[in-house]
């Protein structure tokens, strides 16, 4: 009993630490930037993602949340014909949206 409780909180652990979101080739071509940045850009729609901010009692850290969240949001939003996205609040219980933009070649950077 006592070896499964080991390897139950071993794997907790590891699991809190770990991230499983891959940024996709669309998702790749996605910045984020904020917005006072966008206003040569075409607003195409809204994304929102999430991703657990804990497992079991073990809080997963902010920053590895964010970077989930970003990464869900960027994916999404390539998948939508975008090339930017903005966040349009904070990180609340493992859920951020974001505004998408198709924005010129030329303005991105």
């Amino acid at each position: 009993m006592l070896r499964v409780l080991s390897t139950s909180v071993l794997f907790l652990t590891f699991a809190a630490c770990s991230s499983w979101v891959q940024l996709t080739a669309a998702g790749q071509q996605v910045e984020i930037r904020s917005t006072s940045q966008v206003s040569n850009c075409e607003p195409i729609g809204r994304a929102s993602s999430s991703t657990m901010d804990r497992l079991l009692l073990i809080e997963r850290s902010s920053e590895r949340q964010q970077n989930e969240l970003f990464t869900l949001a960027r994916n999404e939003a390539g998948d939508m014909g975008g090339n930017v996205i903005v966040a349009t609040n904070e990180v609340t219980d493992g859920q951020q949206r974001f505004d998408v933009y198709r924005c010129p070649q030329d303005s991105r950077s």
